[in-house]
């Protein structure tokens, strides 16, 4: 319901099915799902890490309860829980004026590029 499309809750779902090793939170109130993030391992060209980078998205929140901060909580509880686990950096494909809030740059500023797009598009990135 968040993006008034299917394409995001399938990308969860396969990224789940395929085992990847991810961190996914939900949001309740009682006993209804009202938010979920999903950040999942990415692979960089040419790199080997031993514990990998990993992507946050998609972020989600039913159109009703957005902009009341169940977002920015998720994210942020999902941030931590990939620093954690160890993950060397993150990345995120999205909106440039909503990630910076999490210290998020653009990706361009670590050498990074994403291959279907010019660097100045909405691909941002934050080290550890």
């Amino acid at each position: 319901e968040a993006f008034g499309r299917d394409a995001e809750a399938e990308i969860a779902r396969r990224l789940h099915s395929r085992g990847a090793e991810c961190v996914s939170l939900a949001a309740f109130e009682g006993d209804a799902l009202v938010g979920h993030v999903l950040f999942s391992p990415v692979t960089i060209g040419g790199h080997d890490f031993a514990k990998p980078p990993r992507g946050l998205g998609p972020v989600g929140v039913l159109p009703a309860l957005q902009r009341g901060g169940t977002g920015i909580a998720l994210c942020r509880a999902g941030i931590e829980a990939c620093r954690a686990r160890g993950a060397p950096f993150l990345v995120v494909l999205g909106h440039t004026s909503y990630y910076p809030r999490f210290g998020f740059a653009p990706a361009s500023r670590f050498g990074l590029t994403y291959a279907d797009m010019p660097p100045s598009d909405a691909l941002d990135a934050m080290s550890k």
